[in-house]
């Protein structure tokens, strides 16, 4: 059910962080996958193929915390919009760090994904001739900010 493109590392120095992708494209979603190795990141990746299927994966606590979600906007079934509203009206998942990485430049877009309070909104076209420099810009925020850990 749960499609795990990459085994996390084993180093207690520092909190890992996971990454859900949810993006129904598979060549966006390797060329992220690829970009990470090539910058020699190594957390744990996690993919769903569109909202629904991420908020299974999230509910049923598949991915460990902290994670961080990189989330296209344009998918079946249930779109990024509509994932962020149902995501943030959950009591267990709305402090969930998102960042937004689609094709969309609707200007109707951006201010409902910012509307539901995401970490930032990327641009995949721009991603082309500065994909690995955005990469190493989620790897510095992730290792820069305290992410919430869910107590157990």
């Amino acid at each position: 059910m749960i499609d795990r493109l990459h085994p996390p590392g084993q180093n207690d120095a520092f909190r890992t962080v996971s990454l859900l992708i949810v993006d129904d494209d598979d060549i966006d979603a390797t060329a992220l996958r690829r970009a990470l190795h090539k910058l020699k990141l190594l957390n744990p990746l996690y993919r769903a193929k569109d909202g629904l299927e991420a908020l299974e994966i999230l509910r049923n606590g598949e991915i460990p915390g902290p994670y961080i979600i990189l989330l296209d906007i344009n998918m079946p079934r249930m779109n990024g919009i509509e994932f962020l509203e149902v995501l943030r009206a959950d009591p267990e998942l709305t402090h969930a760090i998102v960042f937004v990485l689609t094709t969309s430049k609707s200007d109707e877009d951006i201010i409902a994904a910012y509307r539901e309070h995401v970490a930032g909104y990327l641009l995949k076209q721009r991603m082309d001739s500065d994909f690995l420099q955005v990469v190493g810009l989620l790897d510095h925020y992730w290792k820069v900010i305290e992410l919430p850990v869910k107590e157990t």
